[in-house]
């Protein structure tokens, strides 16, 4: 592993070639430099990744974190409809992990950004026990069109885009010792941030509540109905799991950062948005007195509570 300043003085060369015009000073100062156009609003949001909780590396390869723990902040700017606008990096690394790791990781990262013209505009580095990755995401948006959780109102219908519980059935089938190729289009290993369809959802003013399915459909599903005071119902039959996905895995496996939205039920919505199929699979009921706030209807037509079983860290097992 290079000392520290050689080993940021590497990173600055390699980030420098993603460039952003929000950012007017990058990594060289004690801080970064953004200029945002006027009546434009930021969006932040951080995520913390930490080897053996949100990856293994006996069978993630470095590129596939480096691109996945961007991909999760990417996803959350995504659910708010905003610009990714860029992206900073704090990485805890042990003394003896080698430095073509490091790169590999860095590469995975860099090649999701410049996707969305995102630079690396700074960071930290410290030595660590284990590999941990902080990702600091700014993005922005129109002032006052930020979607948020807290709009679905009864009657409006519940999409979701792509499909759902394929990263789970991947990372079960990793856990049973299988050995899966960590090609492009596994979406355990490369998953695909929505920025696209949820800003063309935001211009046109469509959405009324979203959120980024990153800890599964049941439990991200409770988020918007906790924000916007209302329960909900689904169907299983509409749920668009992923060829190697059960039911439940679609419903509670998570990872799979696709978008959720509720729109008003008069809204006409094509099959796709920016090329992503969507699905609706239910609709919103007023506030349940019912401890859970999430219904499902089987495919036998009888409805039972769902309730929420996705990830949630500290939860008691």
């Amino acid at each position: 592993m290079l000392p520290e300043r050689q080993l940021i003085d590497r990173i600055r060369r390699i980030a420098g070639r993603v460039k952003n015009r929000d950012v007017i000073r990058g990594i060289g100062d004690d801080c970064a430099i953004l200029q945002l156009p006027a009546g434009q609003q930021l969006l932040v949001t951080t995520d913390l990744c930490v080897e053996d909780v949100h990856f293994c590396s006996e069978w993630d390869p470095a590129q596939s974190v480096g691109h996945r723990c961007l991909a999760r902040g990417l996803s959350d700017i995504a659910a708010m409809g905003g610009e990714p606008v860029a992206c900073f990096l704090s990485l805890g690394i042990p003394p003896k992990l080698p430095q073509k790791w490091v790169d590999e990781f860095l590469r995975g990262l860099l090649h999701l950004a410049r996707q969305f013209h995102l630079p690396l505009a700074g960071g930290d580095t410290s030595s660590s026990d284990k590999i941990i990755a902080d990702i600091l995401l700014l993005g922005r948006i129109p002032s006052g069109k930020a979607l948020l959780r807290s709009g679905a109102r009864p009657g409006d219908r519940i999409y979701v885009t792509g499909e759902l519980g394929g990263a789970a059935a991947v990372l079960k089938r990793l856990f049973a010792g299988e050995e899966i190729r960590p090609n492009r289009t596994n979406r355990h290993f490369y998953p695909v941030p929505r920025v696209e369809p949820a800003r063309w959802l935001r211009k046109r003013g469509l959405a009324s509540a979203t959120i980024d399915i990153s800890d599964g459909l049941s439990v991200d599903l409770a988020h918007i109905c906790q924000e916007s005071r209302v329960s909900a119902l689904i169907e299983a039959a509409a749920i668009p799991a992923a060829r190697a996905a059960t039911l439940d895995l679609a419903l509670h496996g998570g990872e799979d950062y696709e978008l959720l939205f509720t729109a008003d039920r008069g809204v006409k919505l094509p099959n796709k948005i920016a090329g992503v199929p969507i699905a609706q699979i239910g609709r919103i009921l007023p506030k349940s007195s019912h401890r859970s706030q999430i219904q499902i209807q089987d495919r036998a037509g009888q409805i039972k509570v769902l309730n929420p079983a996705g990830w949630q860290h500290f939860a008691k097992t």
